[in-house]
């Protein structure tokens, strides 16, 4: 499989932004393979007239959706918005409320599954937040946000019901995790 096709799966897969160097790691080669290969994608994305298209920010990369769809990717967030949050959202919001701050990773990990598009979501909800990592620049934790905590009426993470005991179910699937 060529190249691009290779980034794009896996930025379809990350669902969020990734820093060209990272790519390149991935895939052992050179920064100018990626960028090559990045624009062998851009180029097919946009001659193709596809619903997707490359996104790029200094040195990092994602999929978004073309401006043509805009109205309809609108339309669609906002019923979204304004349904009732899943059982899938309500289990991540629950982790990250407890954990936070959490990578997606860890938030993956005791889920089970890929929680990109649930993170993606809440976020826009405001009902949490992105922050860096202080342990490396390329990832990402996410916590609750001031408007959750406001909405639960709550002043401290610690005032959650039976915080402790979540904390601690939480904390040993992560060391379980870390064992493997």
């Amino acid at each position: 499989m060529p190249l691009d096709a290779l980034i794009e799966s896996i930025l379809f897969f990350k669902g969020e932004p990734m820093k060209v160097s990272k790519l390149a790691s991935i895939f052992e080669v050179d920064e100018d393979a990626v960028q090559n290969a990045l624009q062998e994608l851009d180029a097919k994305l946009t001659d193709s007239r596809r619903g997707i298209v490359l996104v790029r920010k200094d040195d990092e990369v994602t999929l978004g959706t073309a401006p043509e769809a805009g109205e309809l990717v609108e339309k669609i967030t906002k019923e979204e918005l304004s349904k009732d949050l899943g059982k899938a959202a309500l289990e991540t919001l629950t982790i990250v409320l407890y954990k936070g701050p959490i990578s997606k990773p860890e938030v993956d990990y005791i889920r089970g599954v890929n929680s990109g598009f649930i993170l993606r979501n809440l976020l826009v909800r405001g009902l949490v937040e992105r922050i860096p990592s202080p342990k490396s620049e390329r990832s990402f934790l996410y916590r609750p946000s001031f408007d959750l905590l406001s909405h639960l009426g709550i002043s401290r993470i610690e005032d959650l019901p039976e915080y402790d005991t979540f904390y601690e179910k939480i904390e040993a699937a992560l060391e379980e995790s870390e064992e493997k």
